[in-house]
């Protein structure tokens, strides 16, 4: 006796579904991964010791002593190592306040910040966080430092004094990456494009009525171009973010509201990013016009003190 299963025809569709997702999003695929600009000279450090954390940024350096004044040479090898790695890290430094200041004034004169907690002197600035009743405040947002300014920060050097047991970690996103890949009609689009900064929206969350009535005069709106060109490596870089972009020039503003959602959705990007678990005492030193940082509010209920000092910037082109 022999069986003969059942074996139907299958008759397969010609017409293949919509593969439309929404206008906007972000696409799975190669990315351009490229740490410095084209045409740049890599040299070997001679005076520093200089290891990459990932493909195109952050990197941890050995071997300088930043409690004292730099030689020219060292101080040389680490704007070097700043502009090709966008944000450094200084494991154990310890630095004294006045140190601290000290190490970032090799690279100009130091901001004050009137809408921040003074530290040890009007240059520094204190984000103190304690356990009880914690709450995020100037966290958990990409942003780039003071672009509300005519000459936003040139860069930063942060240094944790208390980190709390679990988490309080900060990333930085590579703006550069950001901008090489972006849709050639992006690039187009946005070529000569220039936004609007305002430090009242990234302030007004956390900031008395009062205090802001009191500065706007001082920090009125400023203008910046949408891509910005690094005044040292000439390297272009995506300079809108979250916190204080508030519209682009000439656009109305719906049109500007999404072109701006994608642009900053960019620094979401994980290739682009570097994630730094602090222990007390390290330093990261960071190119502000190259970079968007985000630190990381997951340790509420416990204490995390940190100290900053930033170096004033030029005005961006």
């Amino acid at each position: 006796m022999s069986i003969t299963a059942d074996n139907p025809t299958t008759t397969q569709s010609t017409t293949l579904r919509d593969a439309r997702v929404p206008q906007g999003g972000m696409y799975e695929g190669v990315r351009v991964l490229r740490p410095f600009p084209e045409g740049w000279e890599e040299r070997p450090y001679e005076h520093i010791e200089v290891t990459p954390q990932t493909s195109v940024i952050g990197a941890e350096i050995r071997g300088a002593d930043l409690s004292r004044p730099l030689a020219p040479v060292v101080r040389e090898e680490i704007n070097r190592a700043l502009l090709e790695w966008k944000v450094l890290f200084f494991r154990g430094a310890n630095l004294s306040p006045e140190q601290q200041a000290a190490f970032a004034r090799h690279w100009g004169e130091l901001e004050t910040n009137p809408l921040l907690a003074r530290g040890a002197s009007d240059e520094i600035v204190r984000f103190e966080k304690g356990a009880a009743g914690s709450r995020p405040t100037y966290e958990n947002v990409w942003h780039t430092d003071v672009t509300f300014r005519e000459r936003p920060a040139m860069g930063a050097v942060l240094q944790l004094r208390e980190v709390p047991p679990i988490g309080g970690h900060t990333m930085w996103a590579d703006m550069a990456a950001a901008y090489d890949n972006l849709p050639d009609e992006v690039k187009q689009r946005i070529d000569g494009a220039v936004a609007v900064h305002d430090f009242i929206p990234g302030f007004d969350r956390f900031t008395p009525r009062e205090k802001l009535l009191e500065l706007q005069d001082q920090f009125p709106p400023v203008q910046h171009p949408v891509v910005r060109t690094h005044p040292e490596s000439g390297r272009k870089m995506l300079f809108v973010n979250t916190s204080f972009t508030t519209h682009i020039v000439g656009m109305d503003r719906d049109e500007s509201d999404r072109l701006l959602a994608f642009l900053t959705r960019q620094a979401h990007v994980p290739e682009y990013q570097v994630r730094f678990a602090w222990q007390p005492g390290d330093i990261a030193f960071w190119d502000n016009r190259a970079t968007q940082h985000y630190a990381l509010f997951d340790y509420a209920g416990q204490r995390r003190v940190a100290e900053r000092v930033a170096v004033v910037g030029d005005r961006p082109f």
